[in-house]
């Protein structure tokens, strides 16, 4: 399937600069790019590649458009731009509606014509899918699952009693969504289990990684809002609750009962202890431990970089070494009779009296 140049820009708003009739039969790398292919310049790094790219045409933004002798579309979001027209040659998304003959499908189930029901996945009593519905091979639904209009259960996806996911969610395989949540009590005989009588609610357009786990709910149900992207090898426990349009990168855990607000970023291997608050429009850089509540929007980090090994040893030893040098500085303080700053004089508190947990 190929478009032309001017059927793109009428499609998705943007503005065709040079041969509207140019023809597009897929998208490549700007270097060294691809005849008859669209590519992008987001990163103002790779603009030296601009002028010998032998794509056929280059979505820019305007400021980069100026100047450029080749074929473009104009664009505010360069990136986005790319990838809604990459949509377009997408075969992976293909299916045919039908059952494979190996399929377990409940008569109790409501599976629509429109459908696809994939090799000895196990559908069970009252579960309801939605139009264009794909459910991959060995994908398992416990009794009274919901799936949305449009969605997608890749393979081996599990999906537990009663959970319900929105409209074109994307479930990558190996996930799990609504397994019994880490609820236990400490008996006289050792650990009981205590009950997990909730579900998981997944919102609309919600995509879920490879290998990750979403718990289900003690009393009240796990929630993922609409939009919420999570990446792959990531713990959510029972009664976590994610706002809009929030992504979570790879290997990320979060324990229970924590409140995640909209639009935040979390970065990689972050870990966020549980019964948290963490506000709208939060970013937290990767392999940060979160142990406190984060009421105001903007960057966090609780992590050291990268460093090479001797200086890395000194910046610990300095860091440990550092309630010694506070100590020294309040009786210093103590002594010239200073007032610390956001502290009261009658306050006499040193580091090792405040609890920082």
């Amino acid at each position: 399937m190929s478009h032309t140049l001017g059927e793109l820009a009428k499609r998705f708003g943007l503005e065709a600069v040079g041969n509207p009739a140019t023809a597009i039969a897929g998208v490549c790398t700007l270097k060294p790019g691809k005849p008859g292919h669209l590519s992008f310049l987001a990163n103002p790094r790779y603009r030296a590649a601009l002028g010998a790219t032998q794509a056929a045409a280059v979505v820019l933004s305007r400021g980069d458009a100026q100047g450029f002798s080749g074929n473009a579309l104009v664009a505010a979001d360069p990136y986005l731009a790319f990838a809604r027209v990459a949509a377009l040659f997408d075969g992976s998304l293909e299916f045919q509606p039908g059952r494979h003959p190996s399929a377990a499908v409940s008569a109790a189930a409501t599976v629509p014509a429109s459908a696809h029901v994939g090799a000895h996945a196990a559908i069970e009593d009252g579960v309801v899918l939605g139009e264009g519905v794909f459910v991959g091979p060995g994908c398992v639904l416990r009794t009274g699952a919901r799936v949305g209009d449009g969605s997608r259960l890749e393979a081996r996806v599990y999906i537990g009693a009663k959970v319900q996911i929105g409209k074109r969610a994307r479930i990558q395989p190996g996930a799990v969504i609504g397994s019994r949540g880490f609820g236990l009590a400490r008996g006289p005989q050792g650990w009981e289990e205590v009950p997990q009588l909730g579900t998981v609610v997944l919102g609309d357009d919600v995509e879920v990684g490879a290998n990750t786990t979403v718990d289900r709910g003690a009393i009240e149900d796990t929630v993922l809002e609409d939009g919420v992207k999570l990446d792959n090898q990531i713990q959510i426990a029972h009664n976590v609750r994610i706002g809009k349009h929030t992504a979570v990168a790879a290997c990320c855990g979060i324990a229970g009962s924590t409140r995640i607000g909209a639009r935040c970023m979390i970065g990689g291997a972050v870990g966020i202890a549980g019964h948290l608050h963490i506000a709208d429009d939060i970013v937290i850089m990767a392999r940060s431990t979160v142990t406190k509540s984060l009421t105001a929007p903007g960057a966090y980090s609780g992590a050291l970089p990268v460093a090479p090994a001797r200086e890395w040893r000194r910046q610990v030893a300095r860091l440990r070494r550092m309630h010694v040098l506070e100590r020294r500085l309040a009786e210093l303080e103590r002594r010239l009779n200073i007032t610390p700053q956001g502290a009261s004089p009658e306050e006499g508190e040193t580091s090792d009296d405040r609890d920082d947990t």
